[in-house]
Order: structure tokens, then sequence, then C-alpha cells
């Protein structure tokens, strides 16, 4: 029987290549999104895609009853929970609508699956809910790291998320797998999911694009003076495309953990397993200008500007326990996400 998964926030960049890889592998998934700052449009793409149309249902997670509806209407196997506001710029100008609108939204969610016992969900995380003040260490955060010292309350919510779901698993047999990553570039390889923001970029390829097609005049770095290889953000940057496929094979390789994952008998516990979805070589954003410029032949105009409050200098993991525990290595090169950003930019 067709497996039917549940995913929260299926819009974004990220999240609607989910639909795609887990759809083309076979499985059936359901979408709710309440539509707050994307498109229905997406469904169009991802048509384009995969030949039709998922099931996509427009519910706001606070609201317990439509959520209830869409339950009632199928036999859910997983939920995957990209549910949230994300702007680390906005989450520190408008805290308490963050922790609202992430946290309300996900208790919400946990309260409907619990209701209807389904117990299974991958939980979207970040690599910034480990202990800021650890990060200098060259051999990148690994799963056994202390987590909280968050910086904005953006990443405050996803630390706090994941102490819930410890608890749900300890207390209410959930069984969570959680993936922290960070940073995803490129685009889906039929050029009709991509990162291309209308208004100024959050992320650096994609400011980095704009600059170079003179949509915008200058990047901003946001200073130079940090304790790193020559003084800007050091980060480590996955392809979309590999992270995703990280969540299909995660799913697809259950069966590989010390115990099974399938919903058990009241009063067993459930389990809570933590992975680190990244490359594993980490790049300062002057090396990742100065690559770009290699890689396209263009001159890449950027400003120093002031620092940012929430800013760490540098982010970056370990992905040895996915390689080891799940057999998972990324396929994509830098170079090859900047090669297919740029091609994509100028299709």
């Amino acid at each position: 029987m067709k497996k039917t998964i549940l995913i929260t926030w299926w819009t974004g960049y990220i999240w609607s290549h989910s639909i795609v890889a887990f759809q083309q592998a076979g499985y059936k998934t359901v979408i709710v999104d309440n539509l707050c700052n994307s498109s229905v449009d997406t469904l169009d793409w991802i048509e384009k895609i995969i030949g039709y149309k998922p099931d996509f249902y427009n519910v706001d997670l606070r609201d317990k009853n439509a959520l209830e509806e869409v339950f009632k209407k199928y036999d859910f196997d997983w939920v995957i929970h990209f549910a949230g506001l994300k702007a680390v710029w906005e989450s520190c100008e408008k805290p308490l609508e963050y922790f609202d609108n992430n946290i309300v939204w996900s208790l919400k969610l946990f309260e409907v699956m619990e209701d209807f016992w389904v117990k299974n969900i991958i939980f979207s995380s970040s690599a910034t809910v480990y202990d800021s003040s650890n990060f200098w260490k060259w051999e990148g955060a690994n799963e056994k790291w202390i987590t909280w010292n968050t910086t904005n309350p953006y990443w405050t919510t996803k630390f706090i998320l994941e102490q819930i779901l410890i608890d749900l698993s300890k207390f209410s047999d959930f069984n969570v797998m959680n993936l922290r990553y960070f940073n995803p570039i490129w685009a889906h390889e039929s050029w009709f999911l991509w990162e291309d923001p209308e208004w100024i970029p959050n992320n650096l390829m994609p400011f980095i694009m704009k600059v170079a097609k003179w949509t915008l005049d200058e990047l901003k770095v946001f200073w130079n003076d940090y304790d790193t290889i020559d003084g800007t953000w050091v980060r480590d940057y996955i392809d979309v495309v590999d992270l995703i496929d990280w969540h299909l094979k995660a799913y697809e390789n259950i069966s590989l953990l010390s115990q099974p994952f399938p919903p058990r008998e009241k009063g067993v516990k459930g389990i809570f397993r933590i992975y680190n979805l990244w490359v594993g070589k980490w790049v300062s954003v002057l090396e990742m200008i100065r690559k770009t410029e290699e890689i396209i032949w263009k001159k890449i105009n950027y400003k120093i500007v002031d620092r940012r409050d929430w800013d760490l200098a540098e982010v970056y993991c370990n992905p040895e326990k996915a390689k080891k525990e799940l057999w998972w290595k990324t396929q994509i090169s830098l170079d090859e996400s900047i090669k297919n950003s740029w091609r994509f930019y100028n299709k």
C-alpha cells in the first residue's frame, strides 16, 4: 500500500522540492499551508514536474478543527513538519509573532497527531540550536554538542520545539527524526522550483546572483573583522537536491536504526534521532564571492557594512553521523551548485 505523508508549509523553496522527491519515489503527499508568505501558484510548477497536482488544503495550523478535517480524510503514515516563519531579522523585530506562529502552529499540529495516533514525524530544525560559543572548533558541531545560547527569536523557536519533541518521544510515544541543517542553495534540475526572491534576499547565493545579473547594485557583507580566515562569516552550504535526497533516504532507511519506528503499544517510549545535514566544508563570504567570480567570469560588487547583532562568525557542522548510520553523503559540489545557479539566472 502506498504510504501517505502530510507535509506542512509546502510552497517554500526547500519544501516544494520534498513534495516532488516523495511523489516521484512513489509516496502520496498531502499538503497543508496557510499561504501567509507564499503562493498557490507553486502547485502549477510541481504539476509541470510530476504531471499532476498533489492534494492541497489551505489550512492555518492554529485552526485545530480545520486540521482535524484533513486528518479524517487520510491514513497518514508520517508528518514532515516544515511550517514556520524563518526570517532572522524579522524575528528580531517581531519576537512575539514568531513565538506565536512557530510554536503555537506546531503545538496544534502535535495535538492533532496525538488525537489521530500519527506518531511519526520528520522535523525541520537548524544547526543554529547549538551553543554558539562552540563553533570555533574546526571539526564542526556534532550531534552531542550542547544546544541553547541562541542569538535571535527564530533560532530560539527551533530550540524550544526540539525540546518539546524530545518530551513527546519520552512521554507520548512519538518517533522523531530531527534534522538540523542550514544554508541550502540552488534549485530543482527542472528549473521549475528555485530560490529567486522578489525582494532583497536573506540568503547569500540569491543575493550574489542578483548582483551578478545587475538586479541589485551591490552585495552587503556584514562586517569583516570576525575571527575567521578573512574576517567574514564562515558557513557550510548544501545543495537543496542533496538536502531533500537526505529526507527521502532518512525516511526509507528507518529500518537501519536500532529500534523500529512504526507506532507501538501505548507505554513504550518513542525515539528521538538527531542528524546534521551539512557538507562538512566551510566557506567564508569573501571566499564564496571569489569562487563565484571565477566560475561565472563576472565581478561581484560588494560593500562592507555594520555587523548585525544576531550574526555568528562561524556556523558549520560535522555530518559524519548521517554518513555512518544512514549511508548518506552529499553528491553535488559547491562549484556545481554555483554553476547551476548561474545557468538558472540566465535561462
